[in-house]
């Protein structure tokens, strides 16, 4: 299948990037690129997630790399968690103007899936960058989780 999937906020999930279940969750929504193998979304931040003179805050620009590379783990019918995480803050993100946040995977290795992502602005400048490892997830720890969420 190569028509590209709109990942919207799964309105029982509690998560704080993708979730729809959490009020004060950012409850994005990201496009699977199944041609290219990329998760691609489209935002504008708004004043309620600046760290100061109307930049992103760092927690948030992570926040934005982390969800959608996370999200690269369905190329792989894998679910994951993130292991580690590296962000370069290059420019400023504005929160007032739209960016584009992409992310790939770049190696697979047993249980080890790694991604990078990007930011971008309308011009087409990189903003931040990031590379993460991610853990898939075995059924046992799968159930372990959700016995601990009781």
């Amino acid at each position: 299948m190569t028509d590209p999937i709109t990942l919207s906020p799964n309105p029982e999930n509690k998560c704080f990037g993708c979730g729809g279940s959490n009020d004060g969750g950012m409850k994005l929504t990201f496009t699977q690129d199944n041609g290219n193998r990329r998760i691609v979304g489209k935002f504008v931040l708004g004043p309620r997630y600046q760290g100061g003179g109307g930049m992103g805050h760092g927690g948030i620009i992570a926040v934005l790399l982390d969800e959608a590379m996370g999200k690269v783990c369905r190329f792989r019918e894998a679910r994951a968690v993130t292991a580690e995480m590296n962000i370069q803050y290059l420019k400023p993100v504005r929160v007032d103007e739209e960016i584009t946040v992409e992310a790939f995977e770049t190696d697979f290795k047993g249980r080890n899936i790694f991604q990078a992502g990007e930011i971008r602005n309308a011009a087409g400048d990189l903003l931040a960058r990031g590379t993460a490892r991610f853990v898939i997830i075995t059924p046992k720890h799968e159930a372990e989780m959700r016995a601990a969420q009781k």
